[in-house]
């Protein structure tokens, strides 16, 4: 299986940590480890969220019809 690498992400707002971060939080006592995106506003959140999601899905579409007209060549009258 191929991994995505899509540049469009829905989860931009969360922090990207690793998982040696994450076992790092099990031990912190002190509370407040990670970091969220704060600075954007919930209608500036939505539309990137928004915007990534429709980006996402016309990379699917086009990666779709990549691998169907490769399947499918001979059938098609492409050029």
């Amino acid at each position: 299986m191929k991994k995505n690498n899509n540049k469009y992400k829905t989860n931009s707002s969360l922090p990207k940590n690793d998982f040696l971060v994450g076992l790092g939080s099990v031990l912190n006592i002190a509370g407040s480890y990670f970091d969220y995106d704060y600075s954007m506003s919930a209608v500036e959140t939505d539309r990137n969220a928004l915007i990534s999601d429709w980006m996402n899905i016309g990379n699917d579409f086009k990666s779709a019809k990549k691998i169907f007209e490769k399947e499918n060549n001979s059938k098609l009258s492409l050029k």
